[in-house]
């Protein structure tokens, strides 16, 4: 019993010695403690602005792409020999420009024949005339029968179509000569030549004639792209004898946008919609027409037309960095008169410039967080600031965190 008493005793020794600093470590860490959980961060900082009024307009975009207005292959009328080229490949020639030449000789020739043959008709109908003449007196005093006199008429008609079929022939001829010099159709830009001088050219009207040359028109120029049966449908119902929308009966305004441009900065019009839709596409097809004075647009281009797809219409506008995503909803956070930012749930619609249009889910009153949003927590107290002094404002600041899909805090729907 005394040895356990003595094994005791310094264990009692040490745990008095240590039970004081202990109890003090305890108390400090306790107070520490309680004076962090105290300490309660301020609320962040956040630019908030109203929704900005504006007239705007729908709009649907579509990709397509450019034709010639005119198109014409350059072709002999006339078999020859190719005897020259007045163009350069690829530039641009006017209406009436002389672009090919065939060796004139042979139809040149062919000319002077006519102009004899023609001659030598004219020359057989004065005779006859002036038979028939003498003729006339003749049967009158019984000299000659009447079967004799209508010979001589015969002959004289007979004279008279040869002539005209002789100034056909010579008309003919010059025709074919002048068919030598081959002029472009119409204004445009030309293609390379086929043909180079010395070569056997096949002209005529048949099918295996030579093709020279490709002439397009360039100013103006045809925008061709389709469209869906659905937007069709709405077009024309919306249309109602109307010009702002795309409809068969209106020649409304489009703008267009090439692939290395950021802006629809082309203006143009609708000048046809197609009259079937295309069984084995449901589509339909529709054209704008384009002025191209510096001839940028090229047939076969592509690019994409943006079409007016309702009637204007007032709408509320946000800056479209003020729109967070919590899966496929789209939310924006309002701060109301406690300073709390709540989300408001909202329906999308195009995009002006930097600005979202809503659709819904908003009123013009809201104080819509700008600024700061990603350092805000729905529910959360914040310090609002009004940007532009309380004013509708069109863009948030420049170099504000955008709101995406991958926000670390997305709002949860309130009950």
């Amino acid at each position: 019993m005394s040895r356990i008493t003595n094994t005791i005793s310094p264990l009692l020794r040490i745990a008095r010695r240590y039970s004081v600093p202990l109890a003090l470590a305890t108390l400090v860490a306790a107070c520490g403690q309680k004076q962090q959980q105290t300490h309660v961060p301020p609320p962040p900082a956040v630019t908030v602005a109203k929704p900005i009024k504006r007239t705007i307009v729908d709009h649907d975009e579509y990709v397509g792409r450019f034709l010639a207005v005119n198109s014409v292959e350059v072709r002999a009328r006339v078999s020859g020999y190719l005897d020259g080229v007045h163009f350069k490949d690829g530039q641009l020639v006017k209406q009436g420009d002389l672009l090919f030449t065939i060796d004139k000789r042979p139809f040149a020739n062919a000319v002077q024949q006519a102009q004899a043959t023609l001659a030598q008709a004219q020359s057989n109908l004065a005779y006859a005339q002036a038979d028939l003449q003498r003729g006339q007196e003749l049967v009158k005093e019984k000299t000659i029968t009447t079967q004799i006199f209508e010979q001589r008429a015969q002959a004289a008609r007979n004279a008279r179509a040869a002539v005209t079929g002789a100034e056909a022939a010579l008309r003919t001829a010059k025709l074919d000569l002048e068919f030598t010099e081959l002029r472009a159709p119409i204004d445009g830009r030309i293609g390379d030549r086929r043909v180079s001088p010395g070569n056997l050219v096949t002209g005529g009207a048949g099918g295996n004639t030579t093709l020279l040359a490709t002439i397009v028109s360039t100013d103006p120029i045809h925008f061709e792209f389709t469209f869906d049966e659905a937007s069709f449908l709405r077009y024309e119902r919306m249309a109602n004898g109307s010009n702002d929308i795309a409809s068969r009966n209106s020649g409304v305004t489009v703008e267009l946008q090439l692939i290395d441009e950021k802006d629809f900065s082309h203006k143009g019009r609708m000048d046809f919609v197609d009259n079937v839709i295309d069984r084995s596409t449901g589509t339909i097809r529709g054209r704008a027409v384009f002025a191209n004075p510096t001839g940028v647009f090229t047939p076969g281009m592509f690019a994409r037309v943006r079409v007016p797809a309702s009637s204007p219409y007032e709408a509320l506008l946000v800056p479209d960095v003020a729109i967070g995503s919590e899966q496929a909803r789209k939310y924006v956070l309002v701060v109301g008169a406690d300073s709390v930012a709540q989300p408001k749930y909202v329906a999308l619609g195009p995009l002006e410039g930097d600005l979202r249009v809503i659709k819904s889910g908003i009123s013009a009153g809201d104080d819509i967080i700008v600024n700061g949003m990603a350092r805000v927590r729905p529910g959360q107290k914040v310090a609002p600031q009004q940007q532009g002094g309380g004013k509708p404002v069109a863009s948030a600041k420049p170099g504000a965190p955008a709101a995406t899909g991958t926000d670390p805090k997305p709002p949860v729907k309130a009950d």
